[in-house]
């Protein structure tokens, strides 16, 4: 995965990104440096410097009047990462009381792009239901080729078992982590995943969409037309 799209990923800002890297590349060096070699004016780097310092990402040491920048090695992202994971877990507690309150039954959420799509995969993973789909033509592996093998290794964690109907003569790509028949109906951007309350329908575009329904009544109804297809299935 491009290094650039992993630390935006992270939350890095475009400009934090650059002096990171230059800094990574150019070894210690001072602020105005930095800023020529990044191409940034030096404002935003002393605040890229000054943000990135208080990560943990760069320190720095004074000699004569003069600081000198350098980062504090790669293996120091991990550790940042883990810190805001533990800044998270102390919170959950609170924002899971303040969810349990204020959830509304019945709700459809809309999510948009690969982020939101990712969204909804590991909502499954958090439910740790059962998901029946039907529609797939193996998008998932083929726009989410990296986090594909993270998703499956979850399911096989939390024991989630997926049953598939695809369209017929379609080669399923997820085999090892699946069971599945076949159809015959047309393809269709369109897949469907009911898993415990939910319904999720992911419209595999360009950018993909998805949409999720919370509602107890509707999942029921989704999962008894599935068990009838699954029955016809070959």
């Amino acid at each position: 995965m491009n290094i650039e799209k992993v630390l935006e990923n992270l939350g890095f800002s475009p400009n934090e990104i650059k002096v990171y890297l230059k800094l990574t590349d150019n070894g210690s060096n001072k602020a105005g440096k930095i800023s020529k070699l990044a191409q940034i004016d030096r404002s935003s780097c002393y605040n890229s410097l000054k943000t990135l310092t208080e990560k943990g990402l760069v320190s720095y040491v004074t000699i004569g009047k003069i600081k000198w920048f350098q980062v504090t090695g790669p293996r120091r992202l991990l550790d940042y990462v883990k810190e805001q994971e533990q800044e998270v877990q102390s919170i959950l507690p609170e924002l899971q009381g303040r969810h349990k309150a204020n959830k509304v039954e019945g709700q459809v959420r809309l999510f948009k792009g690969i982020k939101g799509i990712k969204t909804i995969f590991l909502d499954m993973i958090r439910t740790g239901e059962d998901n029946y789909v039907f529609g797939s033509e193996g998008q998932l592996s083929e726009q989410m080729p990296e986090f594909v093998t993270q998703f499956n290794r979850m399911k096989t964690e939390k024991g989630i078992k997926t049953k598939m109907l695809i369209r017929k003569n379609r080669k399923e790509l997820d085999n090892s982590a699946s069971k599945h028949k076949f159809l015959n109906v047309e393809e269709s951007p369109a897949v469907t995943n009911i898993y415990g309350d939910k319904i999720a329908i992911i419209i595999w575009t360009n950018e993909p969409e998805g949409i999720l329904i919370e509602n107890a009544s509707a999942a029921k109804a989704y999962k008894s037309y599935f068990d009838v297809m699954w029955k016809k299935a070959d």
